[in-house]
Order: structure tokens, then C-alpha cells, then sequence
């Protein structure tokens, strides 16, 4: 019998589907409202967040919502409870967990996620107002001699100490391993930290007894650093990201749902687009890679429908159907069905 967490794991990465990561911290959603000239106020953060429950059809291409604690608790305008609209849209709900990431001590410029300390109850009370999987994000800096091999260990426990907790309680985890895109560094070095902090993150899930197929994985795409002077094309991305994937995530595994990182949204689009053919290249109906191909994006979604929105809310319907393109536009990447033609010629692959 295949169990209710395996179901939900499986919902998440549907074809064609990905998560909306709106689970931005109070400080960080205020600082994006910030950048529009956004009121940053509990009320804004409540009025722009009910933009996105609620755009018509985001079910389309939205398989799960995770939403941060603040808005587990709020409802729109008319009062009805956000968890409630993204259910009876048939969008699975979920929740960031973790407390953030901070300085790891004896390490100058690395950091440890935090948030272990009283998990268990917290998991078992958003589990009660509706939620059905979590959330936790490690970050990992590549530098001179970074990330260290403790930063990578004390990570990669805290993500598998919080995923057996998260099924313990009937959730299913998300486990989020993220190696920043700031620094210099090459396609190749990212491919290889990134190796290192996978291999040794499913090292610590089975040793806590993670159900790999239960749970999902949300990792960064490899890429060149941000000031790095050597481009890398999309076939260079995809070939690095998934051969890297295939060196250490097991076949077991439910789902990977990229993040995107803070990569412009049409970019993470077509990167997503590439690894997604190669997984159909050879012609077969049978996918190549052992597991679904997805994502989990935040602004790479979001950006565009809060430029527009702008904290009025008489450009809701606008800001929603940028939202809705962005959407359909991951929704077919992850078919491996984006075309460039589809930012400009309409909201349908």
C-alpha cells in the first residue's frame, strides 16, 4: 500500500506542475515591497499575498504553495483563510519551518540553519491548520576554502534531523541544500561543492531513516558564480546540473523541484526547459532520469506580478496574470515544452 505522505510527494512534482515558494520571512518580504515603494506593513504583506492565492487557474501549473507562518494565519479580504482557498483550489499547502540561517561558529562567513529546538510541536501544530509538507533551506557560500567541511556536515544533519521529524508527524519534508550563485567560481567547482553537499545530505537521510520516496528535493541548478568572467550556455547548465544529480541523489527519491536562486525568471525558465528535454532526448516516453523534474521558484515567479501590483491594489488582475504567465511558462519548461515565442505571444504554451 503506498502511503499518504508517498501521495503527496507525488502530487507535488506532478507533470507539468511546480511549487510557489511564498514564504519569505517578514524581513525579506518587506524588503522586496520595499524596492516598489510598498508600504511594509502587515497589511501589505496580507493584501499582496492574497494576489497570489487567488489568481484564477493557478492550479494550472502550481501543484503546492509553501507559505511562511505569518500567512498560514491570514485570509483575504472577504476573510476566508488562505489555506482554505489554496485546498479548494487543489493546491497542497506548506510551510517553512526553519528559523533562518546564521553564523556558524569558528567559521567566519558560513552559516547553520537553525530552527531544531521545539520543531516537533511546531510540525504537529501546522500540520493541524491544514499544512502538508515543509520546508528547510541550508546555504552554503563556494569561496576561499568555503564551504568547510563542517558547514557542509552541520547542514546536512539539521536537513535530515528535520525531514524524519517532518514524516514523523505525517509532513512531507522538503529539503532544501542551497549553494549560493554569489562568488567567482566556476561550472565546474559549483558541480563539484554541490556534489559534495548532496552526497553528504543523503548520507545523514539515511541515517535518520528518511523514506526517500516521501520526501523531496530542492536543490540549486550548478552554475558559474555571479561575477564570474566564463559564461555557460543552457545545454552547459543542464548537462552540469543533471550529471551532478546523477553522481548523488538516489533513484529513490520522490521528486527534484529546483530552486531558482534569485536567477532572472525567464532565464530559470529556459534552464529548467533544458534539463527537461534531455530527459526525453532520446525519443522514448520513458524519462531518462529516475526522478520527476520540477520546481520550486519564489521571485522567479513572484517579481514580475509584484512589479506590476505595486502595493495598488487596482492592478491586481494585471499582476495576477503576469503571475499566471510565469506559471504556465514553468509548467511547460517542466514538460520540457517552453518555447522563447511564449513570453510574447500570449499566457498559453
Amino acid at each position: 500500500m503506498i502511503s499518504p505522505l508517498i501521495t503527496i510527494a507525488q502530487a507535488l512534482v506532478a507533470p507539468g506542475k511546480g511549487l510557489l515558494a511564498m514564504d519569505e520571512s517578514v524581513g525579506t518580504c518587506n524588503r522586496r515591497l520595499a524596492e516598489f515603494g510598498i508600504a511594509q506593513t502587515e497589511d501589505a504583506r496580507r493584501r499582496y499575498r492574497a494576489l497570489l492565492v487567488t489568481a484564477p487557474g493557478l492550479s494550472e501549473a502550481i501543484s503546492g504553495a509553501i507559505l511562511f507562518d505569518e500567512t498560514l494565519g491570514q485570509a483575504t479580504l472577504d476573510g476566508l483563510p488562505f489555506v482554505d482557498v489554496l485546498h479548494e483550489a487543489g493546491i497542497v499547502v506548506g510551510i517553512k519551518v526553519d528559523t533562518g540561517a546564521k553564523a556558524l561558529a569558528g567559521h567566519p562567513g558560513e552559516k547553520v540553519t537553525e530552527g531544531l529546538d521545539g520543531l516537533r510541536e511546531r510540525l504537529a501544530h501546522y500540520a493541524s491548520l491544514g499544512a502538508r509538507f515543509a520546508k528547510w533551506r541550508a546555504v552554503l557560500s563556494i569561496g576561499d576554502g568555503l564551504p568547510s567541511r563542517a558547514c557542509i556536515l552541520v547542514n546536512a544533519h539539521a536537513l535530515a534531523r528535520y525531514a524524519a521529524l517532518c514524516q514523523e508527524v505525517g509532513l512531507v519534508p522538503i529539503v532544501e541544500p542551497e549553494v549560493l550563485m554569489e562568488g567567482e567560481h566556476t561550472l565546474a567547482h559549483c558541480s563539484d561543492v554541490s556534489s559534495e553537499v548532496l552526497h553528504q545530505v543523503f548520507k545523514q537521510l539515511h541515517n535518520q531513516g528518511v523514506a526517500l520516496d516521501a520526501m523531496i528535493l530542492k536543490p540549486n541548478m550548478v552554475l558559474p558564480g555571479l561575477s564570474s568572467d566564463v559564461a555557460a550556455s543552457l545545454d552547459d547548465v543542464a548537462d552540469a546540473t543533471l550529471n551532478c544529480l546523477l553522481r548523488t541523489v538516489p533513484a529513490a527519491v520522490a521528486g527534484v523541484a529546483f530552486l531558482s536562486g534569485g536567477q532572472p525568471a525567464v532565464l530559470a525558465t529556459a534552464r529548467l526547459n533544458a534539463m527537461q528535454r534531455r530527459n526525453h532526448a532520446s525519443g522514448s516516453t520513458s524519462p531518462v532520469f529516475p526522478w520527476p523534474l520540477s520546481f520550486s521558484f519564489g521571485r522567479a515567479l513572484q517579481q514580475p506580478a509584484l512589479r506590476l501590483w505595486a502595493g495598488n491594489d487596482a492592478h491586481r488582475t494585471l499582476a495576477q496574470n503576469a503571475l499566471l504567465h510565469r506559471a504556465r511558462c514553468n509548467g511547460a519548461a517542466a514538460r520540457g515544452e517552453y518555447r522563447a515565442a511564449m513570453e510574447t505571444e500570449g499566457l498559453s504554451p
